[in-house]
């Protein structure tokens, strides 16, 4: 999944999201983003985080990193991981939501860098298109758990086409919002 297709860019533009597998050389750049306060909000300790990324980079987790490019420039951050990896164990107790979703499903989460690039259009521009490259990889369904109180990321992923989960609303905590891809929104 090294670049999407091309797509309209933020606020129906003209731009190309791509997505660049997560190297090495990429650690400074997601290290600064990680400790921004808008990132640090939502994604907690940038050093745990950072040491996150890292792991999945050197292959102790199966989650896949990528940085978001927009017209080749780094903008943001989006990982792709696997519900079924996480349906024992630990996150299965932590977050019994989990053994709901279909073992095949993928979970998405993402981030604008730059805070001067927040509330462009990028995020769900980005979304969609790694949606889009998701779809064609044969995944059928993406889910995406915000904390409800982002209400900026929930917008953006609406946007995008997700859409809350009926069966599971209110039942996955006060700080998980999970959503779904729906084609036809």
């Amino acid at each position: 999944m090294p670049s999407s297709e091309p797509d309209s860019g933020p606020n129906g533009g003209e731009g190309h999201i791509g997505f660049a597998p997560v190297t090495p050389d990429h650690y400074a750049l997601l290290h600064d983003w990680l400790g921004r306060p808008h990132m640090r909000e939502w994604w907690g300790d940038p050093d745990e985080e950072f040491g996150s990324v890292r792991d999945m980079v050197e292959g102790r987790d199966t989650t896949r990193p990528f940085v978001i490019l927009l017209d080749g420039e780094p903008v943001g951050y989006i990982q792709c991981w696997f519900v079924g990896e996480h349906q024992s164990g630990q996150w299965a107790t932590d977050h019994p939501w989990l053994l709901d979703l279909p073992t095949d499903a993928v979970g998405v989460d993402l981030s604008i860098g730059d805070p001067d690039r927040l509330s462009q259009g990028i995020g769900s521009a980005a979304l969609s298109a790694f949606v889009h490259v998701l779809r064609k990889e044969g995944r059928r369904t993406i889910v995406i758990d915000p904390d409800p109180a982002n209400s900026r990321a929930v917008r953006a992923y609406e946007k995008a086409g997700f859409r809350v989960i009926p069966d599971l609303a209110g039942r996955t905590g006060e700080n998980v919002l999970l959503m779904r891809f729906e084609p036809e929104a």
